[in-house]
């Protein structure tokens, strides 16, 4: 019998400064933090596949002034999540988010939401196959607006699969501006920009399906 993840409990980490998972989380909230500093534009629109419950996003937009100028999808497969993201979201005034319980491993769940300014593939790339990994990355020009900004992460653990990821968002046309792999922990944090033509949005068939 396979064993299925909690997702609800998975979070628990996140109480932990300390822990690997809060390190993680801060460094995609910095990458956020400083894309919405540098775009200034009236409207941006933000999308983020298998979103959990919505910490990294919720914690930055909580503690700004501009988040009425973002359109933000959350697309999270789990009910648990996707009601602790609606009720973290109330509780900071971010009741516009658009927090919906999809399969993000479908494109058709990125209909009316992309093309997107800034993609999260957060907690993804670690919980799918190798071919999905490559696959998805492949299909991240229908998800991107030009110019657009990508911050993904993907455990380290043997054997390394960033190595390829980095390759394969290259091959998509994606510039590399940021690559983070602290020493002492397994996580890795990038950020990558579009320089590439967007493409339209195939929402036939899967992108990836969680194996946990």
């Amino acid at each position: 019998m396979t064993v299925r993840t909690d997702w609800q409990a998975w979070h628990e980490p996140y109480a932990d400064a300390s822990s690997p998972l809060s390190r993680r989380l801060r460094l995609v909230q910095q990458h956020i933090a400083s894309w919405l500093d540098e775009r200034a534009e009236e409207r941006l629109t933000v999308v983020s596949a298998c979103a959990g419950q919505g910490h990294d996003l919720i914690g930055v937009l909580a503690a700004r002034p501009d988040t009425r100028r973002l359109r933000v999808t959350l697309l999270e497969y789990d009910a648990g999540n996707v009601a602790a993201a609606r009720a973290a979201a109330d509780r900071a005034g971010l009741s516009h988010l658009v927090i919906r319980q999809a399969d993000a491993g479908r494109p058709s769940s990125y209909a009316g939401a992309v093309p997107a300014d800034l993609v999260l593939m957060v907690g993804v790339f670690g919980n799918i196959s190798d071919a999905d990994v490559e696959r998805t990355v492949a299909a991240l020009p229908q998800f991107c607006a030009a110019g657009a900004t990508v911050i993904w992460t993907r455990a380290r653990r043997t054997p390394d699969l960033t190595p390829a990821v980095r390759r394969w968002l290259r091959d998509a046309a994606f510039a590399e501006e940021a690559f983070h792999a602290p020493d002492d922990v397994r996580f890795s944090v990038g950020v990558h920009r579009f320089e590439g033509t967007p493409h339209p949005l195939d929402a036939t068939g899967t992108l990836f399906t969680f194996l946990r």
